[in-house]
C-alpha cells in the first residue's frame, strides 16, 4: 500500500451563471456525477461545503467552477474520468464552459490522509502552467509515479 494519494484540480470557466438556462443540464447532472465519483473505486475525498455544495467554492473567481479531489492513484481517477458515465458529461464541456488558453487541470501526489487546500491547488496549477509537467505538478498525458515508487 502506498503512503501517497493523488490530488487533482480542474477548473472551468462558466459560459453563463449556474442558474441560467444554458447550464440547466449541467446542473441537473451534478448530483448524479458526484455520487458516481464518490462510489468509484479509488475515490477518497472531494472539496465541498458542509451541505455538499462544491459549486459554491470559487477561489479562482466567481466565473470559475472548481473540482478538487483526492484519489488512490492515477489509474482510478483516469477510469472515473474517461471510462465511466462521467465521460459522456465531459464530452459536453464546450457547451457549458468557455475555452481556456492555459492549463486547467493538474495532478500531484500528497501524503496519505492530507486534504489539499484551494491555495495549495492554485499553486500546483501555476507550477504546471509556468514549468510544464514535473513530479510536483503533472497531467494524465505525462504522469509521474508517487515519490516512494520513483525512488525505487
Amino acid at each position: 500500500m502506498s503512503a501517497w494519494e493523488l490530488a487533482q484540480l480542474n477548473i472551468a470557466l462558466l459560459r453563463a451563471p449556474l442558474d441560467s438556462p444554458l447550464l440547466t443540464e449541467f446542473v441537473a447532472n451534478l448530483e448524479r456525477i458526484n455520487t458516481l465519483a464518490e462510489q468509484a473505486p479509488g475515490y477518497v475525498w472531494r472539496l465541498q461545503t458542509e451541505d455538499g455544495n462544491a459549486t459554491a467554492i470559487r477561489p479562482f473567481g466567481p466565473e470559475y467552477l472548481v473540482n478538487l479531489s483526492v484519489w488512490m492513484d492515477v489509474e482510478s481517477l483516469f477510469a472515473y474520468v474517461y471510462r465511466s458515465a462521467h465521460a459522456k458529461i465531459l464530452s459536453r464541456r464546450k457547451e457549458w464552459f468557455a475555452p481556456m488558453t492555459s492549463a486547467y487541470s493538474v495532478l500531484w501526489w500528497i501524503p496519505m490522509g492530507h486534504r489539499p487546500t484551494t491555495e495549495e491547488a492554485k499553486q500546483r496549477l501555476e507550477m504546471l502552467r509556468a514549468n510544464g509537467p514535473s513530479a510536483q505538478a503533472f497531467t494524465f498525458k505525462q504522469p509521474f509515479a508517487p515519490p516512494a515508487a520513483a525512488a525505487r
